[in-house]
């Protein structure tokens, strides 16, 4: 399908699984990115994770900031991984089934988990495994759609 505003020259899409997956995840980013804004606002807390240290994962503004870094921490390498495999044939609908699972696994972790009681509620072990589990059979199913260059 060749770009929808005809400007420039028509391209097909090349990858759009994936970039239909970029939305929602750049969402829930700012999501967690204004949560951070929202505590350190709150707490006149500008620089550094921890307003007060003696809380530990009970401070609002460290658990905010650890939602988003390991929202960014996952979330990027498995887009890039899906992104290439879909590139190189993957069948798009295990590229959006792998993609929503891994939203769900990031919101689970944040949502349901660090942000449960001690920071330790059902939902981070679930959002950590699943995160993995999605990782891992994308770059399975990656290695598999190059193995015939490896073999050429």
């Amino acid at each position: 399908m060749a770009s929808r505003l005809g400007l420039g020259v028509p391209l097909p899409m090349l990858a759009p699984a994936t970039a239909t997956w970029a939305a929602p995840f750049a969402a829930y980013y700012i999501f967690l990115q204004n949560r951070v804004v929202f505590q350190r606002l709150s707490n006149k807390a500008y620089m550094g994770d921890s307003t007060d240290k003696s809380l530990g994962t009970a401070d609002p503004l460290y658990v905010a900031s650890r939602c988003q870094l390991n929202f960014i921490e996952n979330v990027p390498i498995a887009l890039v991984i899906a992104l290439l495999a879909e590139l190189n044939g993957a069948d798009r609908k295990y590229i959006n089934y792998g993609l929503g699972a891994l939203l769900a696994f990031r919101i689970s972790h944040a949502e349901l988990g660090l942000m449960g009681k001690d920071s330790m509620s059902l939902g981070r072990p679930i959002g950590y495994y699943g995160t993995n589990a999605v990782l891992a059979s994308f770059t399975g199913y990656l290695a598999y759609l190059v193995s015939g260059y490896w073999r050429a």
